[in-house]
């Protein structure tokens, strides 16, 4: 008789073993939104976990740009970008994020996923070397997995070791790939440090501005812009438009040569239906007023100074960021879900990240700021942190972790 495993059995088990670890997941559904406060299976929460940090998600200017642009477009694109889908709206969100950044050609993807897995699999071979941060995000990981590339993961933030790595395989294509500020530490690269190994080694240098884009540099225009470059030290970025910019989607921008290589060779560009108009039209419309009301991002930072000022105080271990991504390390997973429902329990709505997110031993609340928190709003999730450092919990192991 067959004693083939089943697959079925297998995901059982390991789902099982997640939820022994306190590291199972649980899809709750925001039902209501009213400004910062949302509902959760019917409480009422002050949300800290939004990556809508210049408050743009409900801006009435990208309402108004969607609305006009579904009178015009309709609903959705109706086909891939080669095959009719690409519309005005899809190409003059291209146009204007290439010259507000500074650089040639501007490319739209549906997600920053969907974008990191075309850069790396159109721009890697099988044989070629790809190096990256041990702490990038998933999708950077996965991008070099499905070229087939040889991956080689640096210590985190460690460009020498990252050097070191390529140096030791000078026969090899390479390119050289990190996020510009990482999604759970919220700790920014180096950006001139790592442009420079990038050019002793011969790698091509590809950064992940997901959360830099909008919070960091003049207007906002990111983390290779605050260090005072473009595109001949970084040929090849992503930025994200559904965190600072409020929006959906994510844009590469690059060289001519880079971008017409994905244009042509990019499966995830050439096989999926554009995103619609109206969201496009959106995009558009966050760039213009976040250009225009430099407030959104001044006060961000603003608040940003005042969490770790105030929180450090309350001795809690803080992450080395200075972006709107304010982790509070906790380290034991059981531990940090207790100190997210102790949060939700005063109406606070700050998740417990836990592995495989992050590292095990490493479980945090990612605490993310964003210019729409009033100083009252701030204060009381300072005031909530306080108790909760009181609590006897805090100092106590918990069941698991």
């Amino acid at each position: 008789m067959n004693q083939r495993p089943l697959v079925a059995d297998r995901l059982r088990q390991s789902v099982a073993e997640r939820e022994a670890a306190s590291l199972r997941r649980q899809l709750r559904t925001v039902t209501a939104q009213q400004g910062n406060w949302i509902w959760v299976d019917g409480q009422r929460l002050l949300n800290f976990a939004s990556n809508d940090y210049l408050g743009l998600a409900q801006a009435p200017e990208l309402a108004a740009a969607m609305q006009q642009a579904i009178q015009t477009w309709g609903s959705g694109a109706t086909a891939a970008h080669l095959l009719g889908g690409h519309r005005e709206p899809h190409a003059a969100l291209e146009r204007y994020a290439a010259q507000w950044l500074g650089y040639p050609r501007a490319l739209l993807f549906s997600t920053g996923y969907m974008a990191n897995l075309a850069v790396l699999d159109t721009c890697l071979q099988s044989h070629d070397l790809c190096v990256q941060d041990r702490l990038n995000h998933a999708c950077l990981l996965d991008g070099a997995r499905l070229a087939g590339a040889h991956l080689k993961r640096y210590r985190h933030q460690d460009l020498a070791h990252a050097e070191a790595l390529l140096a030791a395989d000078p026969e090899r294509a390479a390119m050289l790939v990190s996020d510009a500020v990482f999604s759970m530490d919220g700790d920014q690269v180096d950006v001139r440090a790592i442009t420079a190994v990038a050019e002793r080694q011969q790698a091509l240098l590809f950064l992940d501005d997901a959360h830099g884009f909008g919070v960091l540099g003049r207007e906002g225009r990111g983390t290779v812009a605050a260090a005072g470059l473009g595109v001949e030290s970084v040929p090849l970025q992503m930025l994200t438009l559904g965190k600072a910019m409020g929006s959906f989607g994510a844009l590469v921008v690059g060289t001519d040569a880079l971008i017409d290589a994905l244009v042509q060779l990019a499966r995830p560009f050439l096989f999926t239906t554009a995103m619609p108009p109206a969201v496009a039209a959106a995009s558009l419309a966050a760039m213009q007023t976040a250009r225009a009301e430099p407030w959104r991002q001044e006060t961000l930072h603003r608040r940003i100074d005042v969490f770790r000022t105030e929180v450090a105080g309350l001795g809690y271990t803080l992450m080395a960021s200075q972006t709107a991504i304010q982790p509070i390390l906790i380290g034991e997973a059981g531990k940090a879900l207790q100190c997210a429902a102790a949060l939700a329990e005063r109406g606070f709505y700050a998740p417990a990240i836990r592995y495989p997110t992050v590292p095990k031993g490493e479980a945090r609340l990612r605490i993310t700021l964003s210019a729409s928190h009033t100083e009252a709003e701030l204060a009381a999730l300072i005031e909530a942190l306080r108790q909760l450092n009181d609590q006897s919990f805090m100092n106590e192991p918990s069941a698991a972790g």
